[in-house]
C-alpha cells in the first residue's frame, strides 16, 4: 500500500470540526423543517393536511430528476477552488433565500407558493448537501477510519439539530407569545454564512480520472450504477431509514402532545435529549462499525431503536422521568443510521471508481440522497391523510375524540418501527466489508500513483507506457 498517500488522506481534529461546521444548519433546517415548519403551516397558517401532501408529493415528481443530474455535473466539475467545494458555495445563498420564504412564509399560502420554495429549498439543499458528502468520502479513505470518521461529523452535526430544539425551550421563558418558526429561521440565515465560510477551509483532494474506455459521457456506465446491487440495497434501505424516522418526525408534536399529554416546551425536552443521545452514540457507534463491520451494526441499531419505540406508548402519559430514558434509547440508536449507509456509500464509491476510473461520488451519494428526499415527503404524503381518515384535527384548540387520538398512536408507532427494520433488513448478506474494501483500495492506490507517475512524466517531456510499471520504491 502506498504509505505516503494513506498519510496523506488522515485527517485531524481540527480539520474534522471545520468540515462539520457545514453541516450544522443542513442538520437544524432538516430538524425545523420535518417537526416545527409543516406542522406550522398546518396549525397557525391554516394549511390544511391535504394540501400539505399534494404540495410534497408534487415536488418530489419535479425534483426526482435534478439529483442525478446535478450530480453528473458536479462529478465533471474542474475549477481553480476545487470540485466540491465550489457548488457548496454556490448553494448556500439559493439555501438562505429558500429558508426566508419558508420559515417567514405569511398567512393565506397555498399549494403553489410551497411547491416553488420548497423547489428553491430543495435544490440548494441538494447542492450543498451532495457537495459536501462527496467531499467527505474523499477526506477519508480506509475502511474502519471512515466509519469512525462519520461518527464525529454525526456527533458534531447533532448540535445543528439541537440549537433549533433548544428554541422553544428558550423562548417560552423570555417571550410572552414567541414565534418559534420565525427565531429558527433567522438564527439558520445567520449560521449559513458562517458555518459555509468554515468548510471552505478544508482542503479537497481531487481524485485524477485514469485511462478509460470511454472518456465523455457513457450512458452504459450509469446505469451499470443504477443496476449495482450494492447501490440498489443503499437506496432501499436509505429510503426506509429515512421515512422510519421522518415519520416518527412530522407527527412528533401532534403524538406528544395531543395523545401523550406533554407540553410543547416538555416535548421539546424530550427531543432534545433523543438528540442528546446521539451526540454520544455517532462516535461509538462509528467505533463499533469499524470494528465489527458497517452493515452488521446498522442491522442491531435498527432493532434495537424499534424495541425502545415500542415503549413509548406504553409508558405513563406526561411522565418525563419515564419519557427520557425511552428517548435517550431511541436517539443513541438512531443516529446510527445515516452515519453507517453514508459510510457504506463512500466505499462502494471506490468500489466504482475502480470499475470505471472515474469520479462518480456525487452521482453515488445522489441515489440515497433521492431516495431520502422520497421517503422525506412519504412520511408525509402517507402519514397526514392517514391522519386525516381517522378524523384527527391538528388545528389549535381543536377537540379530538378518543378513537381519532387512539388513531393517531397506531399511526405513529407503526410506521417508523416496519420502515427501520425492513432498512436494516436490506443488509443481510453484504459482501463489501473490511476485507474487500482493502484490496479495492490498494488497487485504486497502486492506479492513482501510476496515473500521478504519467501526469509527471509527460510534464519532463518523458513518458510512460500505457501500462507500464510502477516506481518499485512507491508501493
Amino acid at each position: 500500500m502506498n504509505k505516503a498517500a494513506d498519510a496523506a488522506r488522515r485527517i485531524s481534529l481540527p480539520t474534522i470540526l471545520m468540515f462539520a461546521a457545514g453541516a450544522l444548519p443542513l442538520s437544524g433546517i432538516g430538524t425545523a423543517m420535518s417537526i416545527y415548519v409543516q406542522p406550522y403551516f398546518a396549525q397557525d397558517l391554516g394549511v390544511g393536511l391535504i394540501p400539505i401532501a399534494v404540495a410534497l408529493f408534487w415536488i418530489r415528481i419535479i425534483d426526482m430528476g435534478v439529483d442525478p443530474i446535478l450530480a453528473i455535473v458536479m462529478d465533471r466539475t474542474k475549477t481553480p477552488i476545487g470540485r466540491y467545494r465550489a457548488w457548496m458555495l454556490a448553494g448556500a445563498p439559493i439555501l438562505m433565500l429558500g429558508v426566508w420564504e419558508l420559515f417567514m412564509a405569511p398567512k393565506g399560502i397555498g399549494i403553489a407558493y410551497l411547491i416553488v420554495w420548497y423547489l428553491v429549498y430543495a435544490l440548494a439543499s441538494s447542492m450543498v448537501g451532495l457537495a459536501r458528502a462527496a467531499w467527505s468520502a474523499n477526506l477519508v479513505t480506509k475502511y474502519d477510519q471512515r466509519a469512525r470518521f462519520y461518527g464525529y461529523l454525526g456527533f458534531i452535526t447533532v448540535f445543528g439539530a439541537l440549537f433549533i430544539l433548544l428554541t422553544p425551550v428558550i423562548s417560552e421563558r423570555l417571550v410572552k407569545h414567541p414565534n418559534n418558526v420565525h427565531l429558527m429561521g433567522w438564527a439558520m440565515l445567520a449560521l449559513i454564512p458562517i458555518a459555509t465560510a468554515i468548510t471552505a477551509l478544508v482542503r479537497e483532494p481531487i481524485n485524477a480520472d485514469a485511462a478509460a474506455q470511454h472518456p465523455h459521457f457513457a450512458l452504459r456506465d450509469y446505469w451499470s450504477i443504477a443496476t449495482k446491487p450494492e447501490v440498489v440495497r443503499l437506496f432501499f434501505s436509505q429510503f426506509c431509514l429515512t421515512l422510519g424516522p421522518g415519520w416518527m418526525a412530522n407527527l412528533y408534536i401532534f403524538f406528544f402532545t395531543n395523545a401523550r399529554l406533554f407540553t410543547q416546551g416538555q416535548a421539546s425536552i424530550l427531543l432534545i435529549t433523543y438528540i442528546l443521545a446521539g451526540v454520544v452514540g455517532a462516535p461509538v457507534i462509528g467505533y463499533v462499525g469499524g470494528r465489527f463491520g458497517k452493515h452488521r451494526t446498522l442491522i442491531v441499531s435498527t432493532i434495537l431503536y424499534s424495541i425502545g419505540l415500542c415503549t413509548v406508548v406504553v409508558a405513563p402519559k406526561a411522565n418525563m422521568l419515564v419519557g427520557i430514558p425511552i428517548m435517550i434509547w431511541c436517539g443513541f440508536m438512531a443516529n446510527g443510521f445515516d452515519l453507517m449507509t453514508g459510510a457504506m456509500m463512500a466505499d462502494v464509491g471506490d468500489q466504482v471508481r475502480l470499475e470505471q476510473g472515474k469520479e462518480r461520488m456525487a452521482l453515488l451519494y445522489a441515489v440515497t440522497g433521492l431516495a431520502g428526499k422520497l421517503a422525506a415527503a412519504g412520511a408525509v404524503i402517507i402519514a397526514y391523510p392517514l391522519l386525516a381518515a381517522i378524523g384527527y384535527q391538528p388545528t389549535l384548540g381543536a377537540h379530538n375524540t378518543q378513537a381519532a387520538l387512539d388513531g393517531l398512536t397506531i399511526v405513529f408507532i407503526t410506521g417508523p418501527i416496519f420502515w427501520c427494520v425492513a432498512g436494516g433488513l436490506c443488509f443481510l448478506g453484504w459482501k463489501l466489508d473490511a476485507q474487500k474494501h482493502a484490496q479495492i483500495r490498494a488497487e485504486l492506490e497502486a492506479r492513482d500513483t501510476l496515473v500521478a507517475q504519467r501526469a509527471a512524466a509527460q510534464a519532463r517531456g518523458a513518458s510512460l507506457p500505457e501500462h507500464g510499471a510502477l516506481d518499485p520504491g512507491v508501493v
